[in-house]
């Protein structure tokens, strides 16, 4: 299900698509309590399937637990109507394929945004233990 502008989930007001992945699509929004944050929307089709609602269970309790400078904060589990979905810190900045789109980095850059891109899920799974499910 795809949310257009203006759509409300409760206090938040979506503002724009920012992404989507496998278990969902991203949105931002405005949130009368907090100003602008990240929603994440579990398709309905998708919650209606054990495995896929197991995941997604799974990366609730993840994110829960955690707290790192390059993991957003997970503010809060809602539900609207037949949408679940989770609310998250949201962060302004470039993504990086929008910055591989201006070309080479210079390796010094490359290896410390590695370095900060590896760190969080490394802190995750050493916080959660080895369980992929």
């Amino acid at each position: 299900m795809t949310l257009v502008p203006g759509t409300k989930l409760g206090p938040h007001e979506i503002v724009g698509r920012l992404g989507a992945g496998g278990m969902g699509e991203v949105y931002r929004a405005r949130d009368t309590r907090r100003s602008t944050v990240a929603i994440k929307v579990l398709p309905h089709e998708l919650s209606l399937d054990a495995e896929r609602r197991k995941r997604f269970e799974y990366e609730v309790r993840t994110i829960s637990t955690l707290n790192h400078p390059h993991i957003c904060v997970l503010y809060d589990i809602a539900h609207n109507n037949q949408t679940e979905y989770l609310v998250f810190e949201y962060l302004e900045g470039e993504t990086l394929d929008q910055r591989l789109g201006k070309g080479t980095m210079p390796l010094e850059q490359v290896l410390r945004h590695r370095m900060e891109i590896a760190d969080a899920p490394d802190r995750a799974h050493r916080r959660m233990g080895t369980d992929d499910t």
